[in-house]
């Protein structure tokens, strides 16, 4: 580094004088030219005033009085010297010291008379430097002569000698200046950050610091970005290394990213992975003139990303960025993740028709209220229908497109958006392995039999090779639903269905998150400094929302009519009713993401919500305290996590949920093991996460009943609790969920056409009964 420093100083040095040398000298022969032209305009005015009184006396013939002009004119004007010449170019008279009128130059007179203009020259001898003018003298029209005059120059010479002094300590100063303050802007914006960033690195490489790198310099993007990405890796490698070997010494085994990567690569083989959903695993905005790549919000990346870079797979999804076109090659293709490309991102393009009937419309206004019992009418119509059809015919045929050359392909699409592309798959790609994860709940064959095209959406279900619910409760009903709707055998032991040769297996795998805080699950009681610092955050968070409250509960939800946000706010008013004591003391922070602004079920339920929370407040606020905080924005992933760690209470109340991840999401992100979770009856989470407080939400005064138990819990209960949800989430996380389902879907026996007999299509029954016995160990743990 001091190499450097000094090599930075002297190429400085170098510069800066280089540069200064330079300007001085063309300064200088600006300044000389000007100075010349000055002399010589001075010169031939002094000659046009003596030419009349010379010509004069030189037409006389009075060459004695010629000679006492001469020296007269000189004295008056201050020239060196004056000399006057005959027509023929001989000195007649002259003025001025020998030693000069012997050096001025015979050719400029005679140039002078053959051309009958002024001439003019600079010149020097020994210790003179002058200006030597030649006019033409005339009588009449007729030549009779020339007259020199010499002018001193020998100023200019000490001009310029004065200018180059000025400009020695000119540069001496800049050099000094520059250099030091180049030094200075150096050492604190680019060498300072670098060593803390060099040292920050040495310290995670000898594992003295945790946390990620944070570059305090933007001179070079790239490498703050290569350097964080570094940063990060050792992190992680880190964290996951720690994490395996505490877990070995306690005998346990968490699923990871990295675990699940090598039982993907182990169990894939030769066969190349190809997800399929709706949301896009990164997308491209337009960021002022720059374009910048960004992460969706979404478990299924965190889960599902692990599986496409292990085996560099294909995710085909949605373009929705409005820089994504931008982005791609000519084939819609795109590597990712931007830092370290491992797989293949496909865009497929909707037209903004496309979007509004097939997402908006047949998903979100017709499948959606469909399959969530929270009495809000599903409406269908045909114009989305034919939407939904043309937008799954778009995903196959992308997929159909990346899918060639590859064997024995395994294709996992995602939600209700892909109802037919299973079929469609299976249709194209007879030898493809697929399978479907419906993450929203499936409701009885009464419920399911309001949609006029239930007997296609179940068809094209039926052409994956595996379909995965949440909970067996859902397997069960889609079940009876196929019995219901259409020609197939069903065997509810071994939960398949075989239609026209080919079977399906429906299985149980309920969604998890990545929590990838195992290791605090593991390790001590929290010191009291700790607890300090975690009551020092929830009064920072407190005063960012301008509340004084004892006791917090959180609620985080999209801002829909399954999730029960009404229901709760009015189980706050009763708490409030019920118990006073609790005025001044609790505060809800609601925090409901806008979604799925333009359906106007949705608009209604954002009014209601925002004139509920108006009305509460304004029935029992205070100067200082309010009852309920809405925060009707999209906050990031940090920002929840902080209001869970903050909160005394997670209020998960939804009517209707497949799982709901918030309450996965808050223990998790509970790493002091302590908090009450109080769970909705009617989510899929409640299956698995019984030391939560579980209500049914439509009972009011039941879900205000519970915060109170909540708020008065002992911490001793509430650590106990904690630590079973935290140990259950922490050993069926979303790794762990992936490597189910395509575990499964690899056992899975694929019967070709040809093969395929009355019950040929059955799942293999040595491989059934395994996959049972699994399934059945996960619902008992």
């Amino acid at each position: 580094m001091h190499r450097f420093r000094v090599q930075l100083i002297l190429a400085l040095i170098a510069s800066v004088t280089l540069v200064s040398v330079a300007s001085t000298y063309f300064d200088d022969l600006r300044h000389r030219h000007v100075l010349r032209q000055e002399l010589q305009v001075r010169t031939n005015w002094m000659g046009v005033s003596l030419e009349p009184n010379i010509e004069a006396e030189l037409t006389a013939g009075n060459l004695a009085g010629l000679s006492v002009l001469a020296q007269n004119l000189r004295s008056v004007t201050g020239s060196l010297g004056l000399a006057i010449f005959d027509p023929d170019g001989r000195l007649l008279v002259s003025s001025g010291p020998p030693q000069l009128m012997s050096a001025l130059s015979p050719g400029l007179v005679l140039k002078s008379l053959q051309k009958g203009s002024v001439e003019s020259r600079f010149s020097h001898i020994d210790g003179w430097q002058w200006l030597e003018e030649t006019f033409p003298l005339h009588q009449g029209s007729q030549l009779s002569g020339a007259m020199t005059i010499a002018v001193d120059a020998g100023y200019i010479h000490s001009e310029t000698v004065s200018l180059w002094m000025q400009s020695f300590w000119r540069i001496l100063v800049l050099v000094v200046l520059i250099v030091a303050i180049t030094y200075a802007m150096v050492r604190w914006f680019l060498l300072r950050p670098m060593m803390r960033v060099v040292e920050r690195v040495r310290r995670l490489r000898t594992g003295e610091g945790e946390g990620p790198v944070k570059a305090e310099f933007s001179l070079f993007p790239n490498l703050v970005r290569e350097v964080e990405t570094i940063a990060e890796s050792l992190i992680a490698a880190r964290a996951s290394a720690e994490t395996e070997a505490r877990l070995r010494e306690a005998g346990e085994s968490q699923w990871t990213a990295e675990r699940l990567a090598v039982r993907i690569r182990n169990r894939a083989g030769s066969s190349r992975i190809f997800l399929v959903s709706n949301r896009e695993p990164y997308m491209h905005v337009h960021k002022g003139r720059e374009i910048a790549c960004v992460v969706p919000p979404s478990g299924m990346v965190t889960a599902l990303e692990p599986v496409v870079c292990a085996c560099d797979g294909v995710w085909v999804a949605a373009g929705s960025g409005d820089a994504d076109k931008e982005a791609v090659d000519s084939f819609d293709r795109l590597r990712v993740p931007p830092d370290d490309p491992r797989y293949t991102l496909r865009r497929v393009w909707l037209t903004p028709e496309e979007e509004e009937k097939y997402y908006e419309g047949f998903a979100n206004e017709g499948l959606w209220p469909l399959c969530h019992i929270a009495h809000t009418r599903p409406i269908f119509r045909a114009g989305d229908w034919e939407c939904y059809q043309r937008v799954n015919r778009h995903f196959c045929n992308a997929l159909a497109e990346e899918m060639e050359g590859s064997e024995d392909p395994i294709v996992f699409v995602q939600d209700f958006h892909f109802a037919l592309l299973p079929s469609m798959i299976k249709q194209a790609r007879p030898d493809a392995r697929v399978a479907i994860f419906w993450h929203i709940p499936w409701p009885n064959p009464e419920v399911f039999g309001i949609c006029p095209w239930q007997s296609e959406l179940i068809d094209g279900l039926l052409g994956a090779d595996l379909i995965g619910f949440h909970i067996p409760v859902h397997c069960y009903n889609f079940l009876a639903t196929v019995d219901r709707a259409l020609e197939a055998r069903t065997d509810n032991a071994h939960r398949t269905v075989l239609r026209h040769g080919h079977t399906t297996a429906v299985r149980p795998y309920p969604v998890s998150v990545a929590f990838e805080g195992a290791s605090h699950a593991l390790a001590a009681e929290n010191t009291i400094d700790s607890l300090e610092t975690g009551a020092a955050e929830r009064d920072r968070l407190l005063n960012e929302v301008g509340v004084r409250t004892e006791s917090v509960a959180v609620g985080v939800d999209r801002l829909d009519y399954t999730k029960g946000i009404v229901e709760r706010l009015m189980a706050v008013e009763n708490l409030l009713e019920m118990h006073p004591f609790y005025l001044e003391r609790f505060t809800l922070v609601q925090i409901a993401a806008p979604s799925r602004t333009h359906i106007p079920a949705y608009a209604d339920l954002s009014k209601r919500v925002e004139e509920t929370v108006e009305r509460i407040n304004h029935r029992f606020q205070t100067q200082h305290w309010r009852p309920i905080v809405l925060i009707e924005r999209q906050c990031d992933h940090e920002e929840v996590g902080r209001w869970y760690r903050a909160a005394d209470i997670c209020l998960v109340t939804s009517l209707h949920d497949g799982m709901n991840l918030v309450a996965k999401e808050f223990v998790a992100a509970r790493d002091d093991e302590d908090g009450v979770l109080i769970l909705s009856k009617f989510t899929g989470a409640a299956v698995e996460l019984q030391d939560a407080l579980i209500v049914n939400p439509y009972d009011i005064d039941g879900v205000a009943e519970a915060i109170c138990a909540g708020l008065d819990m002992s911490r001793d209960d509430r650590r106990i609790r904690m630590k079973r949800m935290r140990r259950q989430v922490m050993e069926h996380n979303i790794y762990l969920w992936a490597a189910n389902v395509l575990g499964d879907l690899r056992e899975l026996r694929i019967d070709t056409a040809e093969e395929a007999e009355p019950n040929s299509g059955r799942i293999a029954p040595q491989v059934a009964s395994a996959i049972d016995a699994e399934v059945a160990a996960r619902k008992t743990a």
